[in-house]
């Protein structure tokens, strides 16, 4: 006689389903560095926060990140100042980019040399390259940052920088007889006036930046070489 063989059950639908398992909520996304906060200490004063800045230089930051891709150095350690920073600013560009008989190049030679003598790490590696990238010539500009004495430069522009450093060194010895000898060289009244006054704003740099612990972006130390 033959087993009767029990039927199987009908699986549910339920059962055939597939397994449908809850999936966690999504890690916030966490938001990138922000490129205003420095990576190392560059100031011996405070650095205020990004969404603590006077609205002029959240300004000023922005066209930065336009121009350059990023804020500096500069404008991060006087951003607690923002009144005295904006003001330096204008009299600084005033000096050194506005209309002269000296070229740009000649004033950022007198910066270079004038950071030099006073040893102004900040000065001497932001203006370094920007003498690079005006000059297109990296060897030159290195020789006039290390000595410019010894750089080949002509007698006109010899004189200018003996000047600069006459003002860093010893500005009691400046006397009438040195305009006069730049003017036999070719120089305008003008221009005279417009070394001393480059000469002077970078001495006040160099006093401002060193006393105060700055340091230069990183970048400026290999850039247009």
């Amino acid at each position: 006689m033959a087993t009767k063989t029990k039927p199987r059950k009908k699986q549910s639908d339920a059962a055939d389903a597939p397994q449908v398992v809850a999936e966690p909520p999504p890690t916030p996304a966490t938001p990138p560095p922000s490129d205003w906060t420095p990576t190392e200490r560059i100031s011996w004063f405070p650095i205020p926060a990004e969404e603590d800045l006077d609205p002029r230089v959240a300004d000023l930051v922005a066209r930065q990140r336009e121009k350059l891709g990023a804020p500096n150095n500069v404008v991060r350690c006087h951003a607690w100042r923002p009144d005295l920073m904006l003001e330096w600013l204008a009299l600084f560009d005033r000096i050194t980019r506005g209309p002269s008989g000296l070229s740009r190049a000649e004033r950022e030679m007198i910066g270079v040399v004038v950071s030099a003598e006073n040893r102004c790490m900040l000065c001497l590696s932001n203006h370094g390259a920007e003498l690079r990238r005006l000059t297109g010539d990296p060897v030159l500009s290195e020789r006039i940052c290390q000595d410019y004495r010894r750089a080949g430069l002509d007698a006109r522009t010899r004189a200018m920088l003996d000047y600069a450093v006459k003002l860093t060194r010893t500005p009691v010895d400046c006397e009438e007889a040195d305009i006069l000898a730049l003017k036999e060289l070719g120089f305008s009244t003008d221009d005279v006036y417009d070394i001393i006054q480059t000469a002077a704003i970078y001495n006040y740099n160099n006093r401002v930046a060193s006393a105060s612990g700055y340091l230069p972006d990183r970048h400026y130390h290999s850039v247009f070489r």
